[in-house]
């Protein structure tokens, strides 16, 4: 059994998505990241970020202590390698697999987390702010494109992977990104095609239901990292 400390957004959904493609058991162990429970000792202790989702597992071959994983690409990883499911074996696949991975990390996710972070949480409408990350969502839009445009079926190439998991989650938000998907046919292609997996509607209904209609302030406030004072910025 794996435990997944989870809530109910992109990275999360990245994991659950994973775990329903490789018919791993899991646990959903909810973390409230309104509420601040990420910050809790106990979560610190699998995730030194204070980020979800990370996951605990409990089933190793041969036995032994559990291992925990945080951070999403090394999840994928993780379970990748454990399963032998959709990440190739050969060294050219293998990169560019890790290539797209690594883009999604370090590039679609952040940006596209600070452009909803702008466009619907900040306390400010901050017109340079919001035009840098428009522009950069749009640019790794184009980006994602071209490259489905080059390969004609998935991310990294002609198999479902870990790639397309990663990056799958955060093409959900395109609506709230405002991203006109019309503008990229080949995203809009695949991401049509993605969704209708099984495992990926699986994993995207997991927490879907005790998501909140509406974030309050206090929420808000505990989740975007907006500390009252200098005691609790240092945890204490």
């Amino acid at each position: 059994m794996i435990d997944l400390h989870f809530a109910a957004t992109p990275n999360g959904w990245k994991i659950t998505i994973m775990l329903e493609e490789c018919g791993l058991p899991y646990a959903v162990k909810p973390v409230n990241i309104g509420a601040g429970e990420q910050f809790r000792p106990a979560f610190l202790a699998i995730s030194p970020n204070n980020r979800i989702p990370a996951i605990v597992d409990h089933d190793l071959p041969g036995g032994g202590a559990p291992v925990s994983v945080f951070e999403t690409g090394a999840i994928l990883l993780y379970l990748a390698e454990k399963t032998g499911r959709f990440l190739p074996t050969d060294l050219r696949g293998r990169t560019m697999v890790t290539e797209w991975l690594m883009w999604q990390m370090a590039g679609l996710g952040p940006m596209l987390g600070q452009n909803g972070h702008f466009r619907l949480y900040a306390p400010e409408r901050l017109p340079y702010a919001m035009d840098r990350y428009a522009r950069e969502a749009d640019r790794l839009y184009g980006v994602l494109d071209r490259q489905l445009a080059r390969t004609g079926a998935y991310v990294a190439g002609a198999d479902y992977s870990i790639a397309d998991i990663a990056c799958f989650p955060w093409i959900i938000t395109h609506k709230a990104q405002g991203i006109d998907m019309a503008a990229f046919p080949h995203v809009a292609r695949w991401f049509a095609s993605v969704r209708q997996r099984p495992a990926v509607k699986a994993g995207t209904a997991v927490g879907r239901m005790a998501r909140p209609e509406e974030i309050t302030a206090e929420a808000k406030r505990v989740m975007m990292g907006i500390r009252n004072d200098a005691t609790e910025r240092d945890g204490e």
